[in-house]
């Protein structure tokens, strides 16, 4: 595989892993923070654009996922994915920290 091949594993990762949260709290019908808040990543945005937000990142993922050519034969390239929803996921977790102040 080629370099750019892993990078692709590790954005695949980050984007379905960040599809998680907006795409759980839009479809249970809860605000939450998103790139399309005021002020952005900080405010909370309506249950719909986060259902929306988290489709795009399912399908990105998806995408990058394919292009990145994960397979359980290829063991580095599942290692780069996980390693890109681990990353994202921490970054996540302290970003959201104080959602419930919000």
């Amino acid at each position: 595989m080629k370099w750019y091949h892993y990078v692709a594993a590790f954005f695949a990762g980050m984007f379905l892993a960040n599809a998680v949260p907006h795409f759980v709290n839009g479809i249970s019908g809860n605000p939450f923070p998103s790139p399309f808040a005021d002020p952005p990543g900080q405010g909370l945005s309506a249950p719909t654009m986060n259902v929306i937000w988290g489709l795009f990142n399912i399908t990105v993922g998806y995408l990058l996922f394919r292009y990145g050519k994960i397979s359980h034969q290829n063991k580095l390239s599942l290692v780069v994915f996980f390693l890109g929803i681990i990353t994202i996921s921490i970054m996540l977790s302290i970003a959201f920290s104080n959602k419930a102040t919000m």
